[in-house]
């Protein structure tokens, strides 16, 4: 009932009377606190948005399967596909969309051209290293984050790893350890970074791919920027120029927005429709 009279209603018409009476139904439920009033202690935060410039080589695979994606779905969509199905379609385009902007490899196993994105994550980390400092990188891909670790390592650096394939009896221990300082840099997937984890033995963090969803990038990088932290806290976040990646960044505005319309009952909320999706996918073209 809830999705039918309120939800749909919010998030595909836009319907701001809608959002009004669901503000004032929660309202009195809810107390929003932000970090900075809760926990006036916490250090300073600092965010950098580095765009990386992709190889020749990259970029020519990147735009060759933003094509052969492209031109594949317009042929669905004559073809009158189902709109679930199209959909479906569609979001999986975006991925290997979004994987061939990490790493081109991640598409295509024979590429032997490397990835400028770990390049550039591996030189932060030698150098956040060298300074006696401790760094947290985050990926959604753990196919990606293997890549990323095996450079790391290669380079000289201690690394750990958490993703959701870590049995829960080696979490612990591998928290620890990072914590005590017996490694250099901690990769951890998104989702099992997102909550639960205390790791403010790291000053720095590093994003390599941007997800849909903004909190779940603001929750794991308050895994470094909570309670206990002593040290500033320094987030990077990687993206690739001319890629998807730069689109999904413009759409987290609009996530924020919807966030504050439905807390606040303020502002348009926005969904994201399969046209939308359609313009990340030939987002540089």
């Amino acid at each position: 009932a809830f999705r039918e009279q309120v939800r749909k209603p919010i998030e595909g018409g836009r319907d701001e009377d809608r959002l009004a009476v669901l503000s004032a139904l929660i309202g009195p439920f809810l107390l929003r606190r932000t970090r900075a009033s809760v926990l006036e202690e916490l250090p300073p935060r600092e965010e950098i948005t580095e765009e990386v410039e992709l190889s020749l080589a990259e970029r020519r695979r990147y735009v060759a399967l933003r094509d052969e994606c492209a031109k594949h779905l317009e042929t669905q969509k004559i073809g009158r596909k189902p709109p679930s199905q199209f959909r479906i379609m569609l979001l999986a385009a975006l991925t290997r969309l979004r994987q061939m902007a990490c790493d081109v490899r991640l598409v295509d196993p024979e590429f032997a051209g490397g990835s400028t994105k770990i390049a550039r994550a591996v030189e932060l980390a030698r150098q956040m290293a060298d300074e006696g400092n401790h760094v947290l990188v985050f990926s959604q891909f753990t196919q990606f984050l293997d890549n990323v670790r095996a450079s790391l390592e290669e380079a000289g650096l201690r690394v750990a790893m958490l993703t959701g394939e870590t049995p829960t009896t080696e979490r612990r221990p591998i928290i620890d350890a990072f914590q005590r300082g017996d490694f250099d840099v901690f990769c951890v997937s998104l989702l099992a970074g997102g909550t639960g984890l205390n790791l403010t033995r790291a000053s720095y963090v590093i994003h390599l791919d941007p997800w849909w969803n903004p909190a779940a990038e603001e929750q794991a990088t308050a895994r470094a920027h909570r309670m206990g932290q002593t040290h500033p806290v320094t987030v990077y976040k990687l993206v690739s120029r001319g890629t998807i990646e730069q689109a999904v960044l413009e759409m987290h505005a609009d996530k924020r927005q919807l966030a504050s319309a439905v807390l606040e009952g303020k502002g348009s909320p926005k969904a994201i429709t399969s046209a939308e999706l359609l313009g990340l996918l030939r987002f540089g073209g």
